[in-house]
């Protein structure tokens, strides 16, 4: 089962800062959407939380997990910019565990 999580205040800054550093990360426009939210797993083998990131690009979907809560990330987590075209998968969302 996955479900979102964590309606805090403090929560949603985490949020957001994940949300520019993705966008700095990998030089988005500014009228590119980012997704981030955290997303709870109780699927055996699933860290409880995690944070989820997607972004669009050109038509193309593209997304990576963190395996932290959004307050527990930090800049270096996020993927390094070179992996930007690795990062864009198929029209379909997952985000199951693992």
């Amino acid at each position: 089962m996955l479900g979102f999580t964590n309606k805090d205040p403090k929560n949603h800054e985490a949020l957001e800062q994940v949300r520019q550093w993705t966008r700095e990360r990998f030089e988005l426009p500014t009228e590119a959407v980012i997704l981030v939210a955290e997303i709870a797993c109780t699927l055996p083998g699933c860290p409880p939380l995690e944070t989820v990131v997607a972004f669009w690009l050109d038509d193309k979907r593209h997304q990576f997990k963190i395996f932290k809560r959004p307050a527990e990330v930090i800049l270096e987590d996020l993927p390094p910019a070179w992996l930007k075209d690795a990062l864009a998968g198929s029209d379909a969302v997952d985000f199951g565990c693992c």
